[in-house]
């Protein structure tokens, strides 16, 4: 670091597991971008102060993560059009002083899914198995690439209406919403099956949010979680003859994106990847 270093940082309440400090300055140092990277704890009560010292300190770009993805809209000067109709904003670019919101999680899975998995997603029937805040990003991307169905299943089908209904734009594609109970038989059906919730992450590897043996051999079992990278949903839908397809190309990737409205350059992905996975293997 020297007096040009430009300022760059992720804010959450936690926020010390956070692998995005090692992802990013890897990505730095690997473009030879003169950038350093932190992780700041900010509390509810503090957002606002660390806004103002956004733009006081003219820091460039900042990463949110829960629980501040939708409260921070409300400080910022413009939110991107995608961002407003997810409802949230995880990476915030500070443009001389004017503070613009962008959400990179949805496009990011897609672009891991479509690199990793499923080329073309194109009239496929995609099931996603919840309905929290990460599934609207993501069903919100999944639109943009014409699939034929996508139908959100929830234990409280009432959030899943919630979330189709303030998606739904026409297009011709089916979005539905459905009880958990009749996963089952929309998994027997789909071409995609995305595991949204966080059912399997560490340290609970050993519980899976679908049943493997539900999916149709060919299919494609995707889960956003990356801590394991291969849960037990994934290893069981493997068994099945499908493609599994984890949760840290979508991290990798929303973190690429941010890099790139940040820097203007392409944000060096094999390097950032080599970075976390060197990370989650300590």
């Amino acid at each position: 670091m020297d007096s040009h270093t430009v300022l760059y940082g992720v804010i959450g309440d936690p926020i010390r597991h956070s692998k995005s400090p090692i992802m990013m300055n890897r990505a730095f140092l690997e473009t030879g971008i003169n950038g350093a990277y932190a992780a700041f704890h900010i509390t509810e009560d503090t957002l606002g102060d660390f806004i103002r010292g956004v733009r006081a300190m003219g820091i460039r770009g900042v990463n949110v993560t829960i629980p501040h993805k939708l409260r921070v809209m409300d400080l910022l000067d413009e939110i991107h059009e995608g961002a407003r109709a997810i409802g949230a904003v995880n990476t915030i670019v500070n443009d001389n002083g004017r503070l613009i919101g962008y959400n990179t999680d949805g496009i990011g899975y897609v672009r891991s899914l479509k690199e990793e998995a499923a080329p073309s997603i194109e009239g496929k029937h995609i099931v996603v198995v919840g309905a929290g805040g990460a599934s609207r990003g993501i069903v919100y991307a999944l639109l943009q690439e014409k699939p034929g169905r996508i139908t959100i299943t929830n234990r409280t089908v009432a959030r899943a209406e919630e979330l189709a209904a303030s998606l739904a734009g026409g297009g011709g594609i089916r979005l539905e919403a459905s009880s958990s109970d009749s996963l089952e038989e929309l998994c027997g059906e789909a071409d995609i099956v995305i595991n949204t919730t966080s059912v399997g992450m560490f340290p609970q590897v050993d519980q899976s949010p679908v049943p493997g043996h539900w999916l149709k051999r060919g299919a494609v079992a995707s889960d956003l979680i990356y801590n394991p990278l291969k849960t037990k949903f994934l290893r069981d839908a493997e068994l099945q003859g499908c493609i599994a397809h984890g949760g840290l190309g979508m991290f990798i990737y929303q973190g690429a994106y941010a890099f790139e409205y940040w820097t203007g350059q392409p944000a060096p992905v094999a390097a950032m990847r080599e970075g976390v996975l060197a990370a989650l293997q300590l």
